[in-house]
């Protein structure tokens, strides 16, 4: 077993669009773990054989044309859980969790984007956040190191997009949204990236509109929030901004951390 292991989170905006993006990726960086989004296919469509090929093994919760997580992982991937528990009648494809490396817990997540808040998109993103921090709640109550990584379509803090005013209608950036997303925190989750880097208009994701990218016109919405036992052990954490400046991008890139296990 690796003394530490390096821990990616990526909404790749569909696996099969950005393959040679990943896969390049994977190559570079070489994440022992990594915790993907919007897949945008169902299981059976899931590029398995050229991500094992790269060294990973995969388990995933796939969707037809929305959605989708999965879990890569260098070491086997055990007891996976499909699905956030609390709504039997949803059947979105956005959670799913396994038990890498023998002792840590990992769960792959999308939120619900919430917009706009004027309709039932907008209540069904805030049930969805109960059910998170409730699903949260239980699970600490063990001594198992865990990890929340994933897209949290949620703005903490102004300082978290580049342009607040613009945002002040976007669910994102609702108080109630907020409101829950420091929930959760309360719990005694650590944010990776924010322990290690505290300065504002750091951003994981770009549009592909008006040319944000190259204007670093960005917000802050991926994160990796670790339970105390899991923040013992961090060592370092960033956002890799690689990603997002080649051809056929993500408009998001991936946020990462190290951890120390033995």
């Amino acid at each position: 077993m690796p003394k530490s292991i390096k821990i990616a989170t990526w909404n790749v905006n569909s696996i099969k669009a950005r393959l040679p993006n990943a896969l390049a990726w994977l190559k570079e960086a070489a994440p022992d773990v990594v915790l993907l989004q919007e897949l945008k296919c169902i299981d059976e469509n899931f590029p398995r054989m050229e991500i094992e090929d790269a060294g990973y093994n995969v388990e995933t919760h796939g969707q037809k044309t929305y959605n989708g997580v999965a879990i890569l992982s260098k070491s086997p991937i055990e007891d996976v859980e499909r699905g956030l528990p609390g709504d039997e009648t949803d059947e979105q494809a956005r959670y799913m969790e396994g038990t890498v490396f023998g002792k840590l817990r990992v769960a792959a997540l999308y939120l619900p984007n919430g917009n706009p808040i004027s309709t039932d998109k907008f209540k069904y993103k805030l049930r969805w956040m109960d059910r998170l921090k409730a699903h949260m709640e239980r699970s600490l109550t063990d001594d198992e190191m865990r990890l929340w990584g994933g897209d949290y379509n949620v703005i903490p803090t102004d300082g978290d997009v580049y342009n607040p005013a613009a945002f002040a209608d976007d669910a994102l950036t609702q108080p109630e949204s907020r409101a829950r997303f420091r929930a959760m925190q309360h719990l005694g989750l650590t944010d990776a990236f924010r322990a290690f880097n505290t300065l504002p208009h750091q951003y994981s994701y770009w549009d592909y509109q008006g040319g944000a990218w190259s204007k670093d016109n960005g917000l802050l919405i991926d994160f990796l929030l670790l339970s105390p036992h899991t923040a013992d052990r961090l060592r370092s954490a960033g956002i890799d901004k690689g990603p997002r400046g080649k051809e056929k991008a993500s408009d998001h890139t991936p946020v990462w951390c190290e951890l120390e296990l033995d």
